[in-house]
């Protein structure tokens, strides 16, 4: 029998649309510009740039594996953070110095598959790591004769795991977003790297799928951690005040510094990226900014306002040149 419901002219359009649809097998990255010494300059800022996110995120990693009195749960985090960093990074910077020295700069749809999931792991992860670290300061100075009790090792091993099956959701709901698009001879991304957001914009078809994945991940899982950071905050600043003492408030607030620093940054390039719908040069800065300056910045924020941290490096090179000078010397006898 005949269906008496007669078909929508679009129905038949977009079927017949896809049908026609030749699949790209490549992108073209175009966000940067092309005048060859602007290139030049950008390459060697950005090799410099991330040339010290390897050292300064490296450098923490081991200085605390190294430090014994780092033994603790605000300085596991930061590790956590800053091998986190080192990855976000890594995923992005040197695939853009790549584009830089060529004068195409394009990267494969397998890659950028790769790339968006890796991103985007990473990406959640943080903004969870965050989130635990601010809890952790929480329990410090709101709940101090607790803390022992409650920030186990059991406890900040329960949280960063988490942090990470937080990322790795986000980076698979990704990638079934993009798996989902069409790209129908549309291959030019306005950004330097792939991202999910520019990829939607650039689909020809089927993009509720992925605005649906891409709206709530932002809602269930950026958000909540977002509320953590608020919530533990909202709880400090006035305990922090009740404090009596100056020397006592001096302590508390300079425990937080660093990490509201973090997080401010953090938190306003990513939003900046991503809930700014201005111009494509605005969201480029931005992008850069989020993606290279700011896993670059967090060691040197934690180290230069950390007198442990900054403790644990003097003994550290302190140990390092004693064992070079015993070294020489044995030697220099044999």
């Amino acid at each position: 029998s005949v269906s008496s419901h007669p078909l929508h002219p679009l129905d038949t359009i977009q079927p017949m649309a896809q049908s026609n649809c030749t699949q790209v097998t490549q992108f073209s990255l175009v966000g940067f510009t092309e005048e060859p010494v602007t290139q030049g300059n950008l390459f060697l800022l950005f090799l410099l740039t991330y040339l010290v996110t390897i050292v300064g995120n490296l450098g923490i990693i081991i200085l605390i594996r190294a430090s014994p009195h780092l033994h603790s749960p605000m300085y596991y985090f930061l590790g956590n953070l800053a091998f986190v960093d080192l990855c976000s990074s890594t995923i992005i910077t040197p695939k853009v110095l790549v584009d830089l020295m060529l004068e195409k700069k394009s990267i494969a749809y397998a890659g950028c598959v790769a790339q968006v999931f890796l991103f985007d792991v990473f990406g959640m992860t943080e903004y969870y790591l965050l989130a635990a670290m601010a809890y952790d300061r929480y329990v410090a100075i709101c709940h101090p004769l607790l803390y022992p009790l409650v920030m186990s090792p059991k406890c900040c091993f329960q949280l960063v795991t988490g942090s990470y099956l937080m990322g790795l959701t986000n980076g698979v709901g990704q990638t079934i977003s993009m798996s989902t698009l069409s790209f129908c001879n549309s291959s030019t991304i306005n950004l330097f790297f792939c991202d999910i957001s520019p990829l939607i914009s650039l689909s020809t078809f089927n993009t509720t799928l992925s605005h649906i994945i891409l709206t709530t991940a932002a809602s269930l899982l950026g958000v909540s951690s977002s509320l953590v950071v608020l919530i533990s905050y909202v709880a400090i600043i006035p305990t922090i005040l009740s404090i009596n003492s100056a020397e006592g408030k001096r302590k508390a607030f300079s425990t937080c510094t660093s990490h509201l620093t973090t997080v401010s940054i953090f938190y306003g390039s990513s939003c900046f990226t991503y809930l700014n719908p201005t111009s494509d040069s605005s969201r480029g800065v931005a992008s850069i900014f989020y993606t290279m300056v700011t896993p670059m910045l967090n060691p040197f924020i934690y180290s230069l306002r950390n007198k442990e941290v900054k403790g644990a490096l003097i003994k550290c090179v302190r140990r390092l040149f004693n064992q070079w000078q015993h070294t020489r010397l044995v030697s220099w006898r044999t």
